[in-house]
């Protein structure tokens, strides 16, 4: 079966609750859409959601990476050349993950239509459900225990905390989230490259008591090194983000002596669920535990993240909250989530439809 049509759009998704993180304050979601379309009809979509800060990526590139005519080769192609048509995206867009991510998701979700099984099948599943955590940004005292009753009512048990302003005030924060929670929700924090060596050492001293789960990205991403010299006990709370990019980053992390414990992967950083994959192997190989988070992203590319992460026996944790907030999205569907617990919807595919109104 082969591609007949590619069409690719734009959509501007705001969110309904605005966001400060270390660096910038996040009030929309650009996203770039593609929809591949066989010749039977059957049609899959991808989304690409690029970060100009992460990966040098900015949305008027994503856009000139996929003009058409950098995507004739595509056209005519046949589906069952899947794992050849995976690496092609990859060798053709070497330097726009978000495209290469749009393009590879809408591959995925066409594929294991044509094979009538959810992604998650066609790939192997190996986790069934998990928690996700939800995400509370850089605020006071007040606001972030405000927001925490808001999550924990609606029933999640897995906070995330934007973190990285300073160690003192990091602090308060999540002491007063312990004492008002006890350990009846889980707390890790991202600090989003807002910490020295010397910060996240006195950081982790200090917060022993608050049973914390992870620290993702505490250090600036070019200096991996700092994290190698690093106590154990330190690194193996830290989930690294921004550091990686790509497989070939992850293999660098994971040489001795390795520089953390665990891997985040977002498919918006390494091109999509054919690249995410292939970091979860590495990391398996090297024992290393996987996160699997997300930007602000269309329910389009957290489904497929979730359906990449359930293929991963070495998951642990998802942080995939991106398409929570939005005012509007482009499809509707995909995963099903109760009491902050994620899973597949069990349909064909990536499980989602088009809202034809807002496509």
């Amino acid at each position: 079966m082969r591609i007949k049509e590619i069409n690719v759009w734009t959509a501007d998704l705001e969110l309904t609750r605005p966001y400060t993180i270390a660096f910038k304050t996040v009030s929309a979601v650009e996203n770039v859409l593609v929809e591949l379309v066989a010749e039977n009809g059957l049609t899959g979509i991808g989304a690409g959601n690029p970060s100009k800060e992460v990966v040098g990526e900015a949305l008027a590139d994503t856009q000139a990476a996929l003009q058409p005519e950098n995507l004739e080769w595509l056209k005519g192609r046949d589906i069952r050349e899947f794992q050849l048509l995976c690496e092609e995206i990859a060798q053709r867009l070497p330097r726009n993950p978000a495209a290469r991510a749009a393009l590879d998701i809408a591959l995925h979700d066409l594929f294991s239509k044509y094979l009538d099984v959810p992604l998650v099948t066609f790939l192997g599943q190996k986790i069934k459900s998990m928690p996700t955590s939800i995400t509370i940004g850089i605020k006071s005292v007040e606001e972030t225990l405000e927001e925490a009753e808001e999550y924990v009512g609606r029933g999640f048990t897995h906070l995330k905390v934007k973190t990285g302003e300073t160690v003192e005030q990091d602090l308060e924060r999540l002491v007063k989230l312990r004492e008002v929670y006890g350990n009846k929700i889980a707390i890790r924090i991202d600090a989003n490259q807002g910490y020295t060596a010397s910060d996240l050492e006195e950081f982790c001293r200090r917060s022993a008591s608050l049973n914390i789960e992870l620290i993702e990205q505490p250090l600036k991403a070019s200096i991996v090194d700092d994290l190698r010299q690093l106590p154990a006990s330190v690194k193996d709370l830290v989930a690294a983000d921004e550091s990686l990019l790509s497989p070939y980053d992850a293999f660098i992390l994971a040489s001795p002596p390795r520089a953390c414990g665990i891997f985040n992967i977002k498919l918006m950083k390494c091109g999509g669920v054919y690249a995410g994959r292939q970091i979860g192997t590495i990391a398996q190989m090297a024992g290393q535990d996987l996160m699997w988070g997300c930007n602000d992203e269309s329910i389009v590319s957290i489904t497929a993240a979730l359906h990449a992460a359930f293929s991963c026996a070495n998951t642990k944790y998802i942080d995939l909250d991106g398409s929570l907030d939005l005012a509007k999205d482009v499809v509707s569907g995909g995963f099903i989530i109760e009491n902050g617990i994620m899973r597949p919807n069990g349909k064909a595919g990536l499980g989602v439809e088009r809202i034809k109104e807002l496509a």
